[in-house]
């Protein structure tokens, strides 16, 4: 037996539909996230976190200047005598032939030597003699600004 509604028609029985849930982001984690990132850089950039090589306490100067943003090479001079270029340890007669492979065509190297100020001075003229007479004349001593 069919029921009918008084319009003469079968009745439509309508069910409810599920809920879908809506699509949440969930941001607490996200914001974590960005707070770990934040802390990692600013920790970066104030040298706690420690660089590679070998630990320098530069000589200071009052007419310091900033230099522009190029390729360097970086040449480490510690007090205990170790040399090292770009944080890896090096001997004064691969220096030349290392820093030659860094080099690359139509680029000047910009060549960084940082020194520990109780370096012995003859060590600095070694490898500034080695650098000038294998033709590399972009040679340049970090210092603290005083």
């Amino acid at each position: 037996m069919r029921a009918f509604a008084e319009t003469g028609s079968p009745i439509m029985r309508k069910w409810e539909e599920p809920k879908k849930p809506k699509a949440r982001i969930e941001i607490i984690p996200m914001i974590d996230v960005m707070m770990f990132l934040l802390v990692f850089f600013v920790l970066l950039s104030l040298n706690v976190i420690p660089a590679l090589g070998v630990k320098t306490a530069l000589p200071s100067s009052g007419v310091a200047q900033d230099l522009k943003a190029q390729k360097n090479a970086i040449i480490t001079l510690a007090a205990t005598g170790e040399l090292q270029l770009d944080g890896k340890d090096v001997v004064l007669e691969q220096l030349a032939p290392k820093l030659r492979a860094m080099q690359k065509p139509n680029e000047k190297l910009v060549i960084i030597v940082n020194a520990d100020r109780s370096t012995e001075f003859q060590r600095v003229i070694d490898v500034m003699d080695a650098l000038k007479g294998n033709g590399f004349e972009a040679i340049s001593f970090a210092t603290k600004k005083k």
